[in-house]
């Protein structure tokens, strides 16, 4: 097969993480017979520094041509410092989904046993949970029409009946493919735009007779979350309330350097980890790229070559049975790795494998 990827390393930590994140991707191609091609482009505060724009035309045009994007990180602290900043790295991140049309972020909360004592949650409530998070990535508040001056500000929460259906379908579609179990989060009791997700809902719902279909608000969501994760197997909502759910889920496994993301839509896929730039870890060699390689495995997943992905999934897990991690993830007095030593020692498992 014939890949063509852009290269997205963005801020902070990205460029670190994504070096061995293609280091991966071009081991795999090479053990498995494919043909890789990739090109660099910018993005986030690096493209902001350089031509002004988070998302420039050149990079838009390089994504499109590609079969994906591999992304790292975008964001920089003399942004977040700065209310007044009329130009910031998140936008570029917001442009390339629209532009792009990728309405289905799909993040997966799998938990890992020998990190279940990292996680802020007890063992019996941790260990087994493994679901899906299906964000809806272009509509919502963050979207919508905005205002603010001195006194007052808004963010319309705008959602179209094609868009609701569409992730919907994408939830039950995964749902499909699963244990049969999606779960619709909203606030329909207070807000006009989660009734019209719950009135959509429950019409397409006979369309997937074997899918058991519940609804709950987001708050109720939040704590289950919490109470009982090995509840969900797949779950779908809107942007804003996915973007702070994800964020949650990721904190079960004990670790945002471990889950990656794949957004998905109407043109070129997208695969990313979710965790931000730690622009604080910016060249000490302690972040963590498991997430990034992660992300490598779905993108191969995506173009259905499954025996790809799955060797990279077993590389990652194998460097976390014998304790090659990063300082985060480390057992105590566990040996010293790197973000470079991590994943060199992935690249030589690949090979071996």
């Amino acid at each position: 097969m014939k890949l063509k990827l852009a290269v997205l390393p963005g801020d902070g930590i990205g460029p670190e993480i994504m070096e061995q994140g293609l280091a991966v991707a071009k081991t795999v191609c090479e053990k498995y017979g494919h043909e890789l091609s990739y090109e660099y482009a910018i993005c986030g505060a690096d493209a902001i520094d350089k031509v002004g724009d988070p998302f420039p035309e050149e990079t838009f045009k390089l994504c499109m041509e590609s079969d994906a994007v591999l992304f790292a990180s975008v964001g920089d602290p003399k942004f977040d410092n700065n209310p007044n900043a009329k130009v910031r790295p998140e936008q570029g991140l917001l442009a390339m989904r629209k532009k792009l049309g990728l309405y289905a972020n799909v993040r997966p909360v799998t938990t890992f046993d020998c990190l279940i004592h990292k996680s802020p949650l007890k063992d019996e409530i941790v260990r087994g949970a493994d679901f899906i998070c299906i964000r809806e990535l272009t509509g919502g508040m963050y979207f919508g029409e905005k205002y603010q001056d001195d006194d007052k500000a808004y963010d319309t929460n705008y959602y179209t009946r094609p868009e609701v259906e569409r992730i919907l379908k994408v939830g039950f579609e995964y749902a499909m493919k699963r244990n049969k179990h999606l779960t619709v989060v909203d606030k329909a009791n207070v807000l006009a735009s989660s009734r019209l997700w719950r009135k959509v809902a429950q019409e397409m719902a006979p369309q997937y007779p074997e899918v058991t279909t519940d609804y709950m608000f987001v708050d109720n969501a939040a704590m289950r979350m919490i109470l009982d994760p090995k509840f969900f197997d797949v779950m779908v909502t809107e942007n804003t309330f996915g973007d702070i759910l994800t964020d949650e889920g990721s904190c079960i496994t004990g670790s945002m350097g471990l889950l990656p993301s794949a957004s998905t839509g109407e043109h070129t896929p997208v695969f990313e980890p979710i965790h931000g730039s730690w622009p604080q870890a910016k060249g000490l060699n302690i972040a963590n790229p498991l997430a990034q390689i992660l992300s490598v495995a779905m993108l191969f997943e995506y173009f259905d070559l499954k025996e790809e992905g799955a060797v990279i999934r077993e590389a990652v897990n194998a460097s976390l049975d014998q304790n090659v991690r990063t300082p985060e993830i480390q057992v105590e007095g566990g040996k010293k790795y790197g973000t470079k030593e991590v994943g060199a020692w992935i690249v030589d498992y690949i090979k071996k494998a």
